[in-house]
């Protein structure tokens, strides 16, 4: 098997890992989101600090936490993708998984406006189109509705922030993650620790501190650092070095696809007029993003990995 080859398998598996998530998140329902989030960050530091030791590269970690400008930026992006993590498992519990696969389709639009606005990046026509169709698909369910779907929103925003920022930062995912989900390392632990000492009591009313009175809840809180985080990640990271990034973004669109059949097929959540006449138009979005993405893939000579840069 050829490196592309292999790569496109890391790829696939990391985004079939990620689309399925639903319903890993779904068998945590009597978990409340915060606790959950709390292991998968605990979970997360444990996984990914055992991972870069084994491969010796705890110098990338250390030198890139004294750089203050590089250690301000994680902190934010830690924020971040807690946030989004928050979130998405909220969504789920609360039925709500098929508006929080729109947020991931929207995402890279988000992410066009984003570089527009913050970096001053042009978008061509094409994506411009994509840009407009996908603000109108938004309106279509504000109107249907009677608000915006915000789920959808956070998640796209979030996520797009958290792209913009680490993008610049020219260190490994895998340093870079242990860094920001190390930075709230003690406030998980903090909260854990309060709720099984009873002095903490979850926002939502409803009772915490399961790790070890529930032998499934626990070794699903166990894995979601390790399978829902880190393990996809460093298949991500296998698979950024061995393809072209047209090819990582168009097959990054299989995780929303996949939580979308899950939370229509599996869940059994409402699929509404409206979102028969929005998904279609971002679908649409997307289509016409991803042409242009591969056009300009195309025409742009590769970097010295094989990768356009």
């Amino acid at each position: 098997m050829s490196g592309a080859a292999r790569g496109a398998l890391a790829m696939v598996t990391a985004c079939v890992i990620w689309g399925l998530s639903g319903i890993f998140f779904k068998a945590l329902a009597a978990v409340p989101p915060l606790e959950v989030l709390s292991h998968r960050v605990v979970w997360t530091v444990a996984f990914v600090g055992l991972v870069i030791a084994a491969q010796g590269r705890f110098g990338e970690v250390v030198a890139a936490a004294r750089q203050p400008r590089t250690l301000r930026v994680l902190a934010a992006t830690g924020l971040l993708i807690a946030a989004n993590w928050f979130g998405f498992i909220s969504a789920v519990q609360a039925g709500r998984a098929l508006e929080a696969s729109l947020g991931y389709y929207v995402f890279p639009l988000i992410a066009v406006v984003l570089g527009f606005v913050v970096l001053g990046e042009r978008f061509t026509p094409l994506q411009g189109a994509a840009i407009a169709l996908a603000a109108l698909a938004v309106a279509v369910l504000t109107w249907g509705f009677g608000a915006p779907p915000w789920i959808a929103l956070m998640l796209g925003s979030t996520f797009g922030l958290y792209g913009l920022l680490k993008n610049r930062l020219g260190i490994g995912p895998l340093a870079s993650v242990l860094i920001e989900t190390g930075l709230l390392l003690v406030p998980a632990l903090v909260w854990l620790a309060g709720l099984h000492a009873g002095v903490f009591a979850d926002p939502s009313g409803r009772p915490g501190g399961f790790f070890g009175a529930d032998l499934r809840l626990s070794v699903l809180l166990a894995l979601s650092g390790p399978l829902m985080t880190g393990g996809p990640l460093i298949l991500f990271s296998y698979a950024a070095r061995r393809l072209r990034l047209a090819t990582l973004g168009l097959v990054q669109y299989l995780n929303p696809t996949l939580q979308f059949l899950v939370a229509v097929l599996a869940f059994g959540e409402p699929f509404t007029r409206w979102d028969a006449i929005a998904f279609p138009m971002i679908w649409a979005a997307l289509a016409l993003y991803g042409f242009e993405t591969w056009r300009r893939a195309r025409l742009a000579p590769p970097g010295p990995s094989g990768t356009v840069g």
